[in-house]
């Protein structure tokens, strides 16, 4: 299983082209199907950041859309959210990728970028703003965990 590890920086040039980490592009390869684009790049709907996701991810995230009536104002609202900001993104030989304006304004990115690996997708971010999400992120966790250990042996024999 493809997965997006880490956390990346590279430089956005001029033009809103950035190179994809190597190892997120090897494994977005390794995922990409014939005849679609390599990634599609979305804005986040919880973070000033994007959301990288692999076609058949993508794809998947939308399935639920079918359970809705199409003809419903739910179907519209979320059919919005979901297409209406998402670009479908090829690299070029240089392993570029350009990300349109609109997607870079909603993320603040200039100069730098950072590559968030989240498993499935990965995330690009102003540097400055990943490191405090990966600060509160890292927060969170310790609050979601704290006071749960796994059962000792005796425990889960009874």
């Amino acid at each position: 299983m493809s997965v997006f590890l880490g956390t990346h920086q590279n430089r956005l040039d001029a033009k809103g082209r950035v190179s994809i980490p190597s190892a997120f592009r090897t494994a977005l390869r390794t995922l990409a199907r014939a005849g679609e684009p390599l990634v599609i790049m979305r804005p986040s709907h919880l973070h000033p950041c994007l959301e990288a996701w692999p076609s058949a991810a993508f794809s998947a995230l939308a399935r639920p859309l079918d359970e809705v009536d199409i003809f419903s104002e739910d179907h519209d609202d979320l059919a919005t959210a979901l297409y209406a900001d998402a670009y479908p993104i090829d690299a070029d030989k240089e392993g570029r990728i350009l990300l349109p304006e609109t997607l870079r304004a909603h993320a603040g990115l200039t100069e730098q970028v950072t590559f968030m690996g989240l498993g499935r997708i990965f995330q690009v971010w102003d540097p400055d703003a990943a490191t405090r999400r990966r600060e509160e992120a890292r927060q969170r966790a310790r609050r979601l965990t704290s006071g749960k250990t796994a059962a000792s042996p005796a425990e889960g024999s009874a």
